[in-house]
């Protein structure tokens, strides 16, 4: 590369002190000579901010007044980005560790296409170290989308959307298709950001020799994340889906809720009246 764009890395940060340190270490290890850190805490009440501003005080500390979820969160770290003139903006979870290189990796890509949208780096389970995403699928049919497993031999390649985990976006995209959709409150705002990238003409890839490596916490709050799934997925399909499929998705919808409601009355799973409880807000929210 002839010179090196700005980058702008957002880290979403919601109580996070287990994680943070070793987060924030690799990100500050990052070979590219021109990026910076914008720090948004979603008023975390477990120390963490207060343990990034003491380790990392090279780093843009903005502070939420209350938990804003991921979408509203990443915004108001886009926005301070953008009013910077930021040229790529880089969402990452607080969760993972990044290699030196996958920057610059990701960079090098995105110039020399400008109709790339969106990019990925190959990210591996951090405990495993199997591959966690290297490319993703909606299966609208379904209701669901796919994490691929299998790096493919190109140096790039296309793929239905990419996840916020890290996700490079080009400031040209927020500039011409808007922010994350604050409808969300968590999960299903990539995909959707994603489909919106797809729709206004810009490609979304994954970079095979870029690497990152998730240690995903949200794991330990199965319950919430459930919830938040089942209705942030309600959310995508019923604003994202073509008008041919809307009448199979309300019958296989119907078909989900009553499986539901017989988990629920056998107690076949604990999480099946989280699912229920999730079905009901949804329609609340309607």
């Amino acid at each position: 590369m002839k010179s090196f764009p700005k980058v702008f890395i957002i880290i979403l940060n919601y109580n996070g002190k287990d994680v943070i340190k070793k987060c924030l270490s690799s990100v500050f290890k990052i070979d590219y000579p021109n990026f910076e850190v914008i720090f948004v805490d979603n008023n975390s009440v477990d120390g963490s901010l207060e343990i990034a501003k003491s380790n990392f005080s090279k780093a843009i500390f903005i502070k939420n007044g209350e938990n804003l979820g991921f979408s509203a969160g990443n915004n108001v770290g886009i926005r301070y980005a953008l009013e910077r003139i930021a040229e790529y903006i880089l969402i990452l979870n607080n969760d993972t560790e990044v290699e030196r290189d996958f920057l610059g990796k990701l960079i090098a890509v995105a110039e020399k296409d400008k109709k790339i949208g969106l990019l990925s780096p190959v990210i591996f389970d951090g405990h495993s170290r199997q591959i966690w995403f290297s490319g993703g699928k909606i299966k609208w049919s379904r209701m669901k989308t796919l994490h691929l497993k299998k790096v493919k031999t190109e140096d790039y390649y296309k793929s239905d959307f990419v996840t916020g985990c890290a996700m490079l976006a080009s400031a040209k995209v927020f500039k011409e298709i808007g922010l994350f959709d604050e409808d969300y409150f968590l999960y299903w705002e990539d995909a959707d950001f994603s489909f919106r990238t797809k729709k206004a003409g810009f490609r979304n890839i994954v970079v095979s020799s870029s690497w990152v490596y998730h240690y995903e916490v949200s794991e330990k709050n199965k319950q919430s994340k459930v919830y938040w799934l089942v209705i942030s997925g309600l959310i995508f399909f019923k604003k994202n889906t073509a008008f041919w499929l809307k009448p199979w998705l309300s019958i296989y919808v119907i078909a989900r809720k009553l499986k539901n409601w017989q988990d629920v009355q056998f107690k076949k799973s604990e999480l099946a009246p989280i699912v229920q409880k999730a079905y009901k807000d949804f329609k609340l929210l309607k």
